[in-house]
């Protein structure tokens, strides 16, 4: 008989979890409450001392297969800038609707060398703005010839991670008041041997881009206001 009432709580308790597991699983996509952002609007063309290029064939490489982009991502931006000293700094922005776990974005520690580049270096940084700081992850890699040394960052809704564990958090703070965050990463590079010299114009372009757009679209794409 208490072999029989254990196992009748145990199916209850088990019963008891799923449901709260699925009552507190959240549904919301906050990216409803975006106004269908536009990365090709919200990303001006030229904007201080910089203007967009026409790309040459290859010029900007996404290091995912084309498939694997368009499953992840909702809006993908790739172009090329110029400034009047002749910098020229790449920009690739990928942005996804949905963050849950199966729809994570993807990093290019891991897609790079996925498609051939050799990393030669990495650590994680910051970039001062005047709106605040945003953390950062600095690349070099090498494919044959070409050096191009990159920054990148990951928002997840609102806020700009650096991590795996960072962005797990966040993930977890948005579904516990039932939302589905969106993300995005923002990524510049470089095609230079100069590293340092990279570094610095690519914290320059950012620095500008912020300087050119409204508080929301600054939100939206680097999590300061």
């Amino acid at each position: 008989m208490k072999l029989q009432l254990k196992s009748v709580l145990m199916l209850a308790l088990m019963v008891c979890a799923a449901w709260i597991a699925h009552a507190s699983k959240p549904t919301e996509l906050m990216a409803k409450n975006r106004g269908n952002p536009k990365l090709e609007a919200i990303v001006p063309a030229t904007f201080g001392p910089w203007r967009q290029l026409q790309q040459s064939a290859g010029q900007v490489i996404n290091p995912q297969q084309t498939e694997l982009l368009e499953s992840l991502y909702s809006q993908i931006l790739t172009r090329t800038y110029v400034n009047a000293d002749g910098g020229v700094v790449m920009l690739s922005i990928a942005y996804g609707e949905n963050q849950s776990d199966g729809l994570a974005l993807h990093y290019p520690d891991v897609c790079y060398p996925a498609q051939g580049f050799k990393l030669s270096g990495g650590a994680n940084s910051v970039i001062n703005t005047k709106y605040g700081d945003i953390p950062v992850r600095r690349l070099q890699t090498e494919l044959g010839q070409r050096k191009e040394p990159l920054t990148y960052w990951s928002t997840i809704g609102n806020r700009a991670v650096q991590g795996g564990t960072a962005r797990k958090l966040e993930q977890l703070r948005y579904g516990f008041h039932g939302q589905i965050p969106d993300g995005l990463i923002f990524r510049v590079s470089s095609i230079t041997g100069n590293t340092p010299l990279a570094y610095e114009l690519q914290a320059q372009f950012i620095s500008d881009l912020l300087d050119a757009i409204q508080p929301p679209q600054r939100q939206f794409l680097s999590g300061l206001l």
